[in-house]
């Protein structure tokens, strides 16, 4: 699951919850959800600080009251969106069956915060000044929001949205607005699925199995917890690697680090900002420090495997062939649209033995095509230095036909397969050269196959020496086809020169990311090396 008050007398008498630092108002109340239970739909006025923000008629982030003429969202919720375009509903609980306790306002001004990075979702934070007032009921009302030094360790926030219930997919209809509980993942221990790009500004929560998480439409919505009888929201729904998928959490943009921001912005006496004190033991600090990269790996080991998505939704496959580049088929980007939405998720074999996942968002692609067809290059928004990459074949090595090699792909059931095959002659239709052909494999290809390695092995190395490329519809061949890796040699190499590695004092990494391609470059170094 992934958005001015009118003073009168009550508003006079300080608000005596412990950690306010407000005078004006009795937020995070919510007086038909005395208890939360589990389950999926939400009742009628269970959250009554969630807002739906809609433009063109369609319902696209979410987002929370926090006074009666303010909403608080999500930055990446609003790129170059004009706030005369967006419409908030509140006290909505269906997007399709009518809601007797709803109205809606449109927004007078959007703030988007000044320091929002895409690319890393740092400070995803949005303010929305709604258009006229709302008058306060049981179904509309603002929740409090966690103030500066608050602490959040192993606690059970709930998260709530109309979101899609898995990549992809939909709210069934009619739509009713979900909650989810979910505990939260200290920020060490995310950063290891994250490849250290989770900062003070965000905190994760989710389920080391998996199954419960927000998603696309979610986002900009709350994530709150309740202390005593008031209900406090510690995070923003910002960012995540899919879906409820086991050991990815998803990642909140942290509130308490805003208060003053946000105070700046609608007045410091007009948010019911409150500290939360965590009575749960914290999460334990882990250490994600790795050995040295490895060039090359052993046969059953795949560190360097990698899927590429696209807001959530599996679209190809990828290597990586150094500390911050990951190659794949051109054709896997036939429908590019920008840089926004796409992500690197790295399969890792640990140096213990047990398997991990760590993710980059992409930053740039360089493509090269060849008689139609050829190779991308993605550079990704940080490096992996201490992550195995794999060789390529840059020189046309003597794997001709006959010669025994492997296929490594996902399977239907999210597991890393190898399958073996062996080359051929490529068919009469299929004989450019930079192609390389091999028996039929016993896949059932689909377009998120795309990128497949065809891997050989050299003196125990595996080494590169194909790419998958699905063919377009209609097409067929007796044979695999890959696109042979060697033809992209000074794409490759020029392309990994020129952009080195993005880490401070990290210059040795930089020619390191080299090493694996521009060892198999001449047959020469080849023999010195092995």
């Amino acid at each position: 699951m992934k958005m001015f008050w009118k003073l009168s007398l009550v508003f006079v008498v300080t608000l005596l919850i412990k950690g306010c630092d407000c005078q004006l108002m009795a937020c995070g109340r919510a007086p038909l959800n005395p208890k939360i239970v589990g389950g999926v739909n939400a009742s009628a006025g269970a959250w009554p600080w969630q807002v739906s923000l809609h433009t063109d008629g369609s319902h696209f982030c979410g987002g929370s009251l926090i006074n009666n003429q303010w909403v608080l969202s999500a930055a990446h919720c609003f790129p170059g969106t004009n706030a005369t375009s967006i419409t908030v509903y509140l006290g909505r609980q269906s997007q399709e069956q009518p809601n007797p306790n709803e109205v809606s306002r449109s927004v007078s001004q959007l703030i988007v915060h000044p320091d929002y990075d895409g690319p890393s979702h740092n400070n995803d934070m949005a303010l929305l000044h709604l258009s006229s007032p709302v008058n306060f009921t049981n179904y509309i009302s603002p929740v409090c929001l966690a103030a500066e030094g608050s602490t959040f360790n192993t606690d059970t926030m709930w998260v709530t949205g109309w979101g899609t219930i898995y990549s992809g997919v939909s709210l069934p209809s009619p739509q009713i607005l979900q909650e989810v509980d979910v505990p939260l993942v200290g920020n060490s221990k995310c950063n290891c699925h994250y490849g250290g790009t989770i900062t003070d500004n965000m905190m994760c929560a989710g389920l080391s199995e998996g199954g419960k998480d927000s998603c696309q439409g979610d986002s900009g919505g709350p994530m709150v917890i309740k202390q005593g009888s008031t209900w406090i929201q510690a995070g923003v729904v910002s960012f995540g690697e899919g879906c409820a998928l086991p050991d990815i959490p998803g990642v909140y943009a942290r509130v308490s680090q805003y208060q003053q921001w946000i105070s700046e912005q609608i007045g410091a006496s007009l948010a019911g900002f409150v500290t939360f004190n965590s009575t749960t033991p914290p999460d334990e600090n882990v250490n994600c420090a790795t050995p040295p990269t490895l060039c090359g790996g052993s046969a059953g080991s795949w560190p360097w495997m990698a899927r590429l998505s696209y807001h959530g939704y599996p679209m190809c496959v990828g290597t990586l062939v150094s500390d911050r580049f990951v190659m794949t088929s051109a054709s896997c980007f036939s429908r590019f649209i920008g840089l926004n939405g796409w992500t690197v998720t790295l399969n890792v074999d640990q140096w213990d033995c047990s398997s991990n996942f760590m993710t980059a968002h992409v930053a740039n692609v360089f493509f090269n095509n060849m008689f139609g067809n050829g190779v991308a290059l993605l550079e990704l928004s940080n490096s992996f230095y201490y992550i195995g990459s794999v060789p390529v074949d840059m020189y046309d090595l003597s794997f001709g036909p006959g010669t025994q090699c492997s296929a490594v792909g996902w399977n239907s059931g999210g597991a890393l397969q190898e399958i073996q095959t062996t080359i051929v002659n490529c068919d009469n239709s299929d004989t450019s050269p930079i192609n390389i052909c091999t028996e039929p494999l016993s896949l059932s290809f689909q377009q998120n196959d795309n990128g497949i390695p065809l891997l050989c092995t050299m003196n125990d190395m595996w080494i590169q020496t194909g790419i998958l490329s699905i063919p377009p519809a209609g097409e067929s061949s007796n044979s695999t086809v890959f696109i042979r890796t060697s033809p992209f040699a000074s794409f490759l190499t020029n392309t990994i020169r020129e952009y080195p590695s993005i880490l401070d004092g990290a210059e040795s990494f930089s020619s390191l990311s080299l090493t694996c391609i521009l060892l198999l470059s001449v047959p020469a170094v080849l023999q010195a090396i092995y």
